[in-house]
């Protein structure tokens, strides 16, 4: 997969043989993100506000070897370029195999902008084409995109103090999405409805379940 369109896995990049035809800019901006996903996201941290990893999708992902990494560059592109430049990946990482069973949910494909001034990424990623994009690839293709930069703001779910979407280099992830997306999207009501729409009766159930856990009888309407 990764010889025909570019793509790598974190073992790769250490292959000079896989990654002779990339610039030096561009393996080391992927090695940047390979080494923080490794020493940051796959690891458990104090300001999460909950056990495990910082993010629990990613170290199946990398058990089950379908967490790939692109590089890319932002010279001689204006901001709504990006929309049709993701949309490849995101039609390759729906098209790619596995497309059955436990692993095809773990799916993931990391598009590094390995020249994307850090004081510029929030602005470039922020344009209207790409959130578009991305509301209509969660709706019609079940596909997460999030983006990741050095001045991120987003903080973890449990504490807004913690901000894990600070990463070395400027990125988009994308990924197939789950059934527990539901707890990034409780404050809007625009995704939480898509969310709602694409598991159905499971979103419910998902919903009852947690519920359950709380003690909700006892809260004043």
């Amino acid at each position: 997969m990764s010889a025909q369109v570019n793509l790598f896995q974190l073992q790769d990049l250490d292959d000079r043989g896989k990654t002779r035809n990339l610039a030096d800019r561009d393996l080391g901006a992927m090695r940047a993100v390979a080494d923080w996903i490794g020493i940051f996201v796959t690891r458990p941290h104090p300001g999460l506000g909950r056990a495990g990893p910082v993010c629990p999708f990613v170290p199946r992902a990398l058990e089950y070897g379908t967490l790939w990494l692109a590089a890319e560059t932002s010279a001689g592109r204006n901001p709504a370029d990006v929309a049709p430049l993701v949309c490849n990946y995101r039609d390759l990482l729906c098209s790619a195999q596995p497309r059955e069973g436990e692993a095809a949910a773990y799916k993931a494909i990391v598009v590094v902008f390995s020249d994307l001034p850090v004081d510029h990424a929030g602005d470039w990623f922020a344009n209207a084409q790409l959130q578009e994009f991305k509301r209509s690839s969660y709706a019609e293709q079940g596909v997460v995109i999030g983006e990741f930069y050095e001045g991120n703001d987003g903080s973890a779910i449990r504490n807004p103090d913690f901000k894990p979407f600070r990463a070395p280099a400027p990125f988009l992830l994308m990924r197939r999405a789950v059934i527990s997306d539901w707890m990034f999207f409780l404050d809007n009501d625009d995704w939480f409805n898509l969310w709602a729409r694409r598991f159905g009766e499971a979103a419910v159930a998902t919903i009852a379940e947690r519920l359950r856990r709380t003690n909700w009888r006892h809260v004043e309407s």
